[in-house]
């Protein structure tokens, strides 16, 4: 049995699908949000992130959203610092208590945004599996369930692996060669003070070329954190992460020499290792008009994780939910507005988002980030924003 869509349909619950329902909400456009998790709460959204005042916040502001924003910030979470290897701190730069890139935690983000949306608009359970053109603009789509819609605008705001961006673009996301390992620890303070004192109140990045570990104390006590390795993908799939305990043994292994306050943070998890792969789809990743359809966040532009993920998706959402409402009747020119600006922007940030990556994991780790921390480099200081919910499980 077929049924009919709201005039916009959104396939993903993400950050960016949540923008995009809420801008159009406040402009009276009817929405509805298809996700394949059961609920909201089916699983853990993933660490902090710095939300900035261009994108992120900008997007929250668009949605009328800002003081809800500020009641969720983690106040002192936004310091960083740089370690080597043997754990010696070579940069610091505590929280300056300004609102240029505050850190909330992901979910409390996404909960705000669904809380602004009226009941039953977000449809859990809901896994598509299909896209297929119709014609004059409409799509069929098909979820695991057997159940169809048959839709009118199509948004793709389901992530790396998108179900909607094949009616588009042929492209497929491709490995970066860097893969994360993504651990919790709690109650840090009491049970793990060496890596709380390591950790700090805020950002934590331990590196040597081509791998290192990321952290961040979040609130709750909890020290969320990931090693970053370079290997092929073969490499890990000689890793069998069912097994908790022999996966902390192996990753520990591999860095055999480190400090053990920095070993500690995989050895001595909290949770089980999780294998999130890194890949990213061309820096120009563009495609030519396609009726009643378009992609946003990472469906559109995934690519290294240089802290502006979450940022650009939200934005996408925004600007796309105010360019439907700016054209009522009349999506074609909507789209084609929002996609102009879109390609550029994401174009550039794939390729900050790489600059980024080599500073911190290139040659001259971990001496590059903390020079830029320091102040003796020209650039704004890069983050590694969380991966959770935006990277592949290899």
């Amino acid at each position: 049995m077929t049924t009919y869509a709201s005039p916009v349909t959104v396939i993903g619950a993400g950050l960016g699908g949540l923008t995009v329902a809420r801008v159009l909400h406040l402009h009276g456009v009817p929405v509805t949000v298809y996700d394949a998790d059961t609920s909201a709460e089916a699983r853990n959204q993933g660490g902090q992130l710095d939300l900035h005042e261009h994108d992120g916040q900008l997007a929250l502001q668009i949605a009328g959203l800002s003081e809800e924003y500020r009641a969720i910030i983690h106040q002192g979470g936004g310091g960083q610092r740089v370690l080597d290897r043997l754990g010696t701190v070579l940069a610091e730069l505590p929280d300056d208590g300004s609102m240029t890139r505050p850190e909330a935690l992901r979910g409390d983000i996404r909960r705000i945004l669904l809380d602004s949306l009226p009941a039953g608009t977000v449809q859990w359970g809901r896994k598509l599996t299909s896209a297929k053109p119709l014609g004059r603009g409409r799509h069929l789509l098909t979820f695991a369930d057997a159940s169809t819609v048959e839709t009118g605008l199509l948004v793709g705001a389901d992530g790396t692996w998108s179900k909607v961006r094949p009616l588009l673009s042929a492209e497929t996301p491709v490995y970066s060669g860097m893969s994360y390992i993504d651990v919790h620890l709690h109650d840090v303070d009491e049970r793990h003070p060496a890596v709380a004192k390591t950790v700090g109140a805020g950002a934590m990045y331990a590196l040597t070329p081509g791998e290192g570990f990321l952290a961040h104390r979040e609130v709750g006590d909890v020290v969320h954190a990931y090693v970053v390795l370079h290997r092929p993908l073969e490499w890990f799939s000689g890793i069998d992460f069912d097994d908790a305990d022999g996966t902390r043994q192996r990753i520990a292994a591999e860095l055999a020499g480190w400090a053990p306050e920095l070993i500690s943070l995989i050895a001595d998890s909290d949770t089980g290792p999780i294998l999130r792969g890194i890949h990213r789809l061309p820096d120009r990743h563009r495609w030519h008009r396609v009726p009643g359809v378009t992609l946003l966040g990472d469906a559109a532009h995934v690519t290294v994780p240089g802290g502006e993920g979450a940022n650009t998706a939200m934005l996408d959402g925004a600007e796309l939910g105010q360019a439907i409402a700016a054209h009522p009747g009349d999506p074609e020119t909507a789209i084609a507005a929002y996609e102009e600006i879109m390609f550029r922007r994401s174009e550039a940030e794939a390729v900050a988002a790489r600059e980024t990556v080599d500073l911190i994991f290139g040659p001259g780790a971990p001496h590059g980030l903390a020079a830029l921390i320091n102040g003796t480099e020209g650039r704004d200081n890069p983050t590694i924003a969380d991966t959770g919910g935006r990277s592949s499980t290899v």
